[in-house]
C-alpha cells in the first residue's frame, strides 16, 4: 500500500512529465488544434495501473494549457476533458478498454471546445463539431492506444513498476506479460 506522500509524489511527477511531453508536442506543432497528437495524453492510462494518479495528469494538463492558442477556454475544457478521462479509466477493469476513455471525453469536450471557438453556436455548429471531434478522437486514439498501450504492456513486466502497482477488483494484479 502507498503513502499519501508517495502518491503526492507520484503525481508531482505525473504533472511534470505530462506538461514537459506537451511542450515537446508544441514545438512540433502537434499539442494544439483538431489535429493533436500530444504524446503526453499517453499518460492518461497511467490511474488503470495507478489509481489515484488523475490529479497529477490535471495539473500536468493544466499547466500545458496554460500555453494553449485557445486561452482560458483550453485552460478549463481541455483540462477537465483529460481529468475526467483520466478519472474514467481508474474505474476500467480491462487494459484494452483503459484507453478509451480518455479517447471519448477529448473528442467530445475538446471536439466541442474547438468547434465552438471556431463558429459559436451557429448553423453550422454540428458539421464542425464532428470534423474536429474526428480529428481529435483520431489523434488521441493513436497515442493512448499505441503509446499508452506500451505503458499498460510495460510497465507491469518491471520489478520496480510492479510493486507499486495496487491488486485490482478481485485480488489480481495486472498479469505482466510473457
Amino acid at each position: 500500500m502507498r503513502s499519501n506522500t508517495h502518491l503526492l509524489a507520484l503525481n508531482g511527477v505525473i504533472a511534470a512529465a505530462y506538461a514537459a511531453l506537451t511542450l515537446v508536442a508544441s514545438a512540433m506543432n502537434l499539442a494544439y488544434g483538431p489535429v493533436q497528437f500530444r504524446f503526453s495524453e499517453a499518460l492518461t492510462v497511467l490511474p488503470f495501473l495507478f489509481p489515484g494518479t488523475a490529479p497529477g495528469l490535471f495539473v500536468g494538463c493544466l499547466v500545458a494549457n496554460l500555453l494553449s492558442p485557445y486561452g482560458p477556454l483550453d485552460i478549463v475544457i481541455g483540462s477537465l476533458a483529460t481529468l475526467l478521462g483520466a478519472l474514467l479509466t481508474q474505474k476500467t477493469n480491462h487494459r484494452w478498454l483503459a484507453p478509451l476513455p480518455p479517447v471519448l471525453c477529448n473528442m467530445v469536450l475538446v471536439g466541442g471546445m474547438l468547434a465552438w471557438y471556431e463558429v459559436g453556436f451557429t448553423a453550422g455548429f454540428p458539421a464542425v463539431f464532428v470534423l474536429n471531434a474526428l480529428w481529435v478522437g483520431l489523434g488521441q486514439a493513436a497515442v493512448c492506444y499505441l503509446l499508452g498501450g506500451l505503458l499498460l504492456k510495460g510497465m507491469p513486466n518491471l520489478p520496480y513498476f510492479r510493486r507499486m502497482i495496487p491488486e485490482r477488483r478481485g485480488g489480481a494484479k495486472p498479469a505482466a506479460v510473457k
